[in-house]
């Protein structure tokens, strides 16, 4: 195993009654994530859900708290968002964090628009490009190139300027990642220079087995790769160490994996998602199940994805016993610890 960077992404999700407390205990997760190793912590974006809404005002709390440890977004719908107005928030994040932002995206029309409406569309929604473009347009913004012509200025109190996004982040753009999860996203991500998020789910466009489809993947992103900067790849997986846990956890950890088995046992939906089974048991237990996983002798980044309303302590202590027991066993040296 060649695992170098361990990360970790949380829902952040949190009672109706009691946003700040749920937000809270999620910064205070990514504090906990730094002290015992991890290489980046990343954060769902949800919209309409109670989860995080706004990836980078949390990540702009989160840089502030922490020193070392990468930031991520894991993804932002961009359907959502407006290119520019997100790039200046990005930026202003990757400024305050000294480079650790590692921005996720993807591409598509709002999940939810239909429950918006008015309230969120100011045109047909027919009519607006949701499509890879608007990837493409933020990673412009972001690179923050001159507006107008040469003879354009902003005029303002603190001196005539040349209109161009700010702050500007040096090298935000070649850190941009893309929720690949069918052939035709890991293609475009790998021609467009963007690093590749896989995870536990993805389609099956021409397979019925979960590795053979995100062995396609994978393969078609490296061979279409095109930038001069090296192409990354994280894997996430669903994975919850018992060797630490109480009683009530392991408990807790099974059922969560039980009821969601079934959907791992054919395509689900019109797009045939495709689901890898959580592993739940001991350190050596999910060890002995991931030396069977095709995929993770192919990437250096492991991404563990956490499940939604667990316990504050149940994720400190599925992060420790990863962190401690079994990144080890894949190749990855704490050298946060060691320093």
């Amino acid at each position: 195993m060649t695992i170098d960077h361990i990360a970790f992404l949380t829902p952040g999700n949190y009672p109706a009654t009691t946003p700040r407390e749920g937000l809270e205990k999620a910064l205070r997760l990514i504090e906990a994530g730094e002290r015992i190793g991890f290489d980046s912590a990343w954060v769902r974006s949800r919209h309409l859900e109670r989860g995080i809404s706004s990836a980078a005002t949390l990540l702009a709390a989160a840089s502030q708290r922490t020193k070392r440890i990468g930031l991520g977004t894991a993804v932002i719908q961009l359907g959502y968002e407006n290119p520019f107005r997100l790039a200046e928030d990005l930026a202003t994040v990757d400024v305050l964090s000294d480079g650790r932002l590692l921005p996720g995206v993807s591409a598509g029309p709002p999940l939810h628009g239909h429950f918006l409406g008015d309230l969120f569309y100011d045109a047909d929604p027919s009519t607006i490009d949701f499509s890879y473009t608007r990837v493409l347009k933020l990673r412009e913004n972001i690179r923050s190139n001159l507006l107008g012509n040469a003879d354009d200025f902003v005029f303002s109190p603190a001196g005539n300027q040349r209109p161009r996004l700010h702050p500007v982040a040096p090298g935000l753009d070649q850190r941009l990642w893309y929720g690949g999860g069918s052939l035709r996203s890991a293609e475009w991500a790998g021609k467009n220079g963007f690093h590749i998020l896989i995870g536990n789910l993805n389609q099956g466009e021409t397979t019925d087995v979960f590795f053979e489809a995100q062995r396609s993947h994978f393969d078609l992103f490296q061979a279409s790769w095109t930038a001069a900067y090296p192409a990354r790849v994280a894997l996430g997986r669903v994975l919850l160490p018992t060797d630490s846990a109480s009683r009530t956890s392991r408990e807790k950890y099974a059922a969560f994996a039980a009821a969601r088995h079934e959907r791992t046992l054919s395509p689900q939906g019109d797009r045939r998602t495709l689901f890898t089974p959580d592993l739940v048991g001991t350190s050596d237990q999910i060890l002995e199940a991931l030396r069977r996983d095709p995929i993770l002798p192919l990437v250096s980044e492991f991404r563990l994805e956490l499940p939604y309303d667990f316990e504050e302590e149940d994720y400190v202590q599925v992060l420790t016993d990863f962190a401690g027991k079994i990144a080890p066993e894949l190749g990855w040296r704490n050298t946060a610890l060691a320093a």
